[in-house]
């Protein structure tokens, strides 16, 4: 019979054999005492956890045990039930949690490890620190062993790793409350600075001048939802605010095309600027007079702050990380999306199985990027078909909005941009000729008033700009126009009663005189 017998072994040697801690590798970073230590004040003391509750989650406890305790403490406290020992136990006795916590005995040993919740917020810190490192290891290591394969898209990892970390800024780097004091401050200092602007120009000028009148330009933090129905000219619009805020007034604009590819945009940015028929761009038949036109004017166009991006399917994650790339190098003061319903609210495009619902979120996501930027988002939006089947001038509605009514609560300005011709109306209600007009219905703004503002349309530029006009003296030559004040009464305002407005004045009246003038193109 064989016996296995351990050869005698020298506890000398043995000990120079065996390798150190750090040779077995490294430990993740925690702080298992301090976990104990919050866990332990969090049901001594029932105002602990509002402390807090900002700067943990469960996932910054190194512990599972710790997680589900913590889990529990939140679900109480949403609960608005007292937080101690016993309700503790049971929270987790009625999820069947208790035992994997381990065990009341184990709950009811966390109030030893501390006497009182004095120190709590500065151990959370710690708690909260250390699983930061938690997760920056985590990433670097996906990176490390992406990158070594051979088959990985490096574009596509530098996309995706720059997404995570900005997860883990986001979920755990949170801005505290301000006090009134500092907040009096700044919004004396802005205004003073408000005040310095003779033209009344606040926000990011659109160079339509009408519409700046109401608006003061596209203001920071706002999303501005532009809304209509197909081959209305929501592109032009948007790019004919691109160019005027880009080249004349040298802010950087970003725009992200999901329908058109950026040469088709930069075509029509070139129709526009030297006023040469699109058609004639599409198919490249020019004139030689035509050339050296075009050659001539697009010179300011070619050195604007313009950056256009035209991935298709682009995700909320992707925009947020390509817009913080660029706010960071280039300082874009104006980002345009085209459009909205075309973006998918992952990563791998798939959809959640609720249209609706990832849209609300796409909207939610475009507004905290533009409160995160502080820069003016503009989104573009399609119309359902109620419009069409509507009697009368087929005017859009808020409720017209597709898929989602999220769109019309986050937005902070909703426009709708109407032309009359489209619908083979030649006359308006006043009897004025409706050919090249185009109207930008604000239905609604979040803070300033609600107005119908009239731009011209030329459709073979594919350009919106003032309108020219003046129906009462039949005058169409541009005139020079005031640009000291912002009054909505003096001549050249178009004010007409909008029909967003319960019970507002829906009368129109005759149209002032109109002393527009045309931006440089």
């Amino acid at each position: 019979m064989k016996t296995n017998v351990r050869p005698a072994t020298n506890r000398n040697n043995w000990t120079k054999r065996a390798p150190a801690v750090s040779e077995l590798g490294k430990m993740p970073p925690q702080a298992i005492d301090l976990e104990e230590a919050v866990l332990g004040a969090l049901m001594l003391e029932k105002d602990a956890l509002t402390t807090v509750i900002d700067i943990l989650r469960p996932q910054s406890f190194y512990k599972e045990s710790h997680q589900r305790i913590f889990k529990a403490i939140l679900a109480l406290f949403d609960k608005s039930e007292p937080i101690d020992i016993l309700t503790v136990t049971q929270e987790l006795r009625e999820i069947g949690e208790l035992e994997l916590a381990g065990g009341a005995y184990f709950v009811t040993q966390l109030t030893t490890r501390v006497n009182s919740a004095a120190n709590i917020e500065y151990h959370a810190r710690i708690i909260s620190e250390n699983s930061i490192k938690r997760d920056l290891i985590s990433i670097s290591s996906e990176v490390l062993t992406r990158a070594f394969e051979d088959t990985t898209d490096v574009f596509d990892l530098l996309d995706s790793t720059e997404a995570k970390l900005y997860e883990v800024s986001e979920s755990n780097i949170r801005k505290n409350f301000d006090d009134m004091r500092s907040l009096m401050h700044q919004a004396l200092k802005e205004l003073e600075e408000k005040r310095k602007q003779a033209d009344g120009l606040t926000g990011v000028p659109s160079g339509l001048t009408a519409l700046d009148r109401v608006t003061s330009g596209w203001q920071k933090s706002d999303l501005i939802i532009l809304a209509a129905r197909p081959a209305m000219g929501k592109t032009a619009f948007v790019l004919s605010c691109l160019r005027n805020a880009a080249v004349d007034f040298k802010k950087g604009v970003a725009i992200f095309s999901l329908e058109m590819s950026s040469l088709q945009l930069v075509n029509r940015l070139i129709s526009s600027e030297a006023e040469l028929d699109s058609e004639k761009i599409k198919k490249g038949s020019l004139e030689e007079y035509e050339w050296a036109q075009l050659n001539h004017k697009i010179s300011k166009l070619t050195e604007a702050p313009i950056f256009i991006d035209d991935t298709p399917g682009l995700s909320i994650r992707e925009l947020r990380t390509k817009c913080r790339r660029l706010k960071a190098q280039y300082d874009i003061q104006m980002i345009i999306i085209d459009y909205l319903q075309l973006m998918s609210g992952n990563s791998d495009g798939k959809g959640s199985g609720n249209r609706e619902q990832e849209i609300a979120s796409i909207s939610r996501a475009l507004k905290m990027l533009a409160k995160e930027l502080s820069v003016p988002v503009i989104a573009l939006s399609q119309l359902s078909r109620a419009v069409e089947t509507r009697g009368g001038d087929k005017r859009p509605m808020l409720s017209d909005l597709r898929e989602s009514g999220s769109i019309e609560q986050d937005a902070d300005m909703v426009l709708f941009l109407y032309r009359p011709e489209y619908y083979g109306l030649t006359e308006d209600e006043m009897g004025n000729p409706t050919a090249g007009i185009g109207e930008v219905i604000i239905a609604k703004h979040r803070n300033g008033s609600l107005e119908n503002v009239q731009l011209k349309f030329i459709g073979k530029y594919t350009k919106f700009t003032n309108l020219d006009n003046d129906y009462s003296s039949g005058d169409s030559g541009f005139n020079a126009l005031p640009n000291s004040t912002f009054d909505t009464e003096s001549p050249g305002f178009i004010r007409l009663g909008s029909r967003m407005n319960d019970g507002g004045d829906n009368g129109g009246g005759g149209f002032p005189a109109s002393n527009f003038e045309e931006p440089p193109f």
